[in-house]
């Protein structure tokens, strides 16, 4: 592929860069990339934000164009290039930008689509009736209301609320997570106090790491205990304090600072910590050092490491909103 890149860039670089989006996309495939990951692509290839939304399997992602995830209210503009997941289905995919979409904006769009819909087949099918999964989780609606919902969904006695992709679903008890899913998990409740594992699951979410986050991409809300506490005191207009500024920064000095700070708040022990990198405690130690001086506080100690964590803890927080 790269021999076909560099032929094609002397005789067209239009025919090159078009290869590129398509070599991209593949090994996103290939890997079995989420949603967030595609979508990012999208983003960053044509230059500008994209957005995914499908209405059908209750997805929502949109991303800017330096890769970060910001969601919009606003509606898109149907100006803006785009494209179906389905050729008899609905534009779900648009590039923010106005006017005909470039050879290259039309093969990510294209490419970008189907790999879209590839991820939406494997984790999801298709929504039997996302209207009654809304009424199951909606808590002003009526207790026979509810249980109408969810024996229209087929629930048993018992089921969970997930939020995977920021997509809120309804599962039986022994569900389990797709691979590379970024999922939270309700706890599992009797059919009537679906809200409330709802709102479990959406907590616990915003605690799971992102595609360039080196954390857990899966959170049970109940293991978190106190932590699910933080939520409900960080909210997006709410200001970092200073440790998540100084953890922000410190990730932005070098790309080894979030997964070694990372290791070091969940191994139980330093080497632990040296095992889970793949790098010699020497090397760790000098990593550490380095670190520390980047945050401002000591991360070796049981002080240092519980401020670490909750550091970590809300930086992920503020990141989802």
């Amino acid at each position: 592929m790269r021999e076909l890149v560099t032929h094609l860039s002397a005789l067209d670089p239009g025919a090159a860069e078009t290869v590129k989006v398509i070599a991209y996309f593949d090994r996103l495939v290939e890997g079995r990339a989420g949603l967030e990951p595609i979508v990012r692509g999208a983003a960053v290839l044509s230059g500008c934000p994209a957005r995914l939304a499908d209405d059908e399997r209750r997805v929502r992602v949109r991303v800017e164009s330096d890769g970060r995830v910001v969601p919009s209210a606003e509606p898109p503009d149907p100006e803006w290039p785009a494209a179906a997941l389905r050729p008899d289905g609905p534009v779900a995919l648009w590039l923010e930008r106005p006017g005909p979409a470039s050879p290259v904006d039309a093969m990510v769009l294209e490419r970008a689509s189907a790999a879209a819909r590839s991820v939406l087949d494997r984790t999801r099918g298709r929504v039997v009736d996302p209207a009654s999964v809304e009424v199951v989780l909606d808590a002003s609606a009526d207790e026979r209301t509810r249980l109408r919902a969810a024996h229209r969904l087929g629930l048993g006695s018992t089921a969970r609320a997930v939020v995977t992709d920021a997509v809120p679903l309804v599962v039986p008890p022994q569900w389990t997570p797709p691979e590379r899913a970024r999922a939270g998990l309700g706890t599992v409740v009797e059919l009537v106090d679906l809200p409330l594992s709802g709102a479990q699951a959406r907590t616990a979410f915003r605690f799971t790491a992102a595609e360039d986050d080196p954390g857990p991409s899966v959170v049970d809300y109940a293991e978190l205990g106190g932590l699910a506490v933080l939520a409900d005191a960080v909210g997006p207009r709410t200001p970092p304090v200073a440790d998540v500024v100084s953890l922000e920064n410190a990730r932005s000095a070098a790309p080894w600072v979030l997964p070694t700070l990372a290791a070091v708040a969940g191994a139980p022990s330093l080497r632990a910590a040296a095992n889970t990198l793949v790098v010699h405690h020497s090397t760790l130690q000098e990593r550490l050092a380095h670190a520390e001086a980047l945050l401002g506080w000591p991360v070796r100690d049981p002080a240092g490491r519980l401020r670490l964590q909750l550091a970590i803890a809300l930086w992920r927080l503020h990141r989802t909103g």
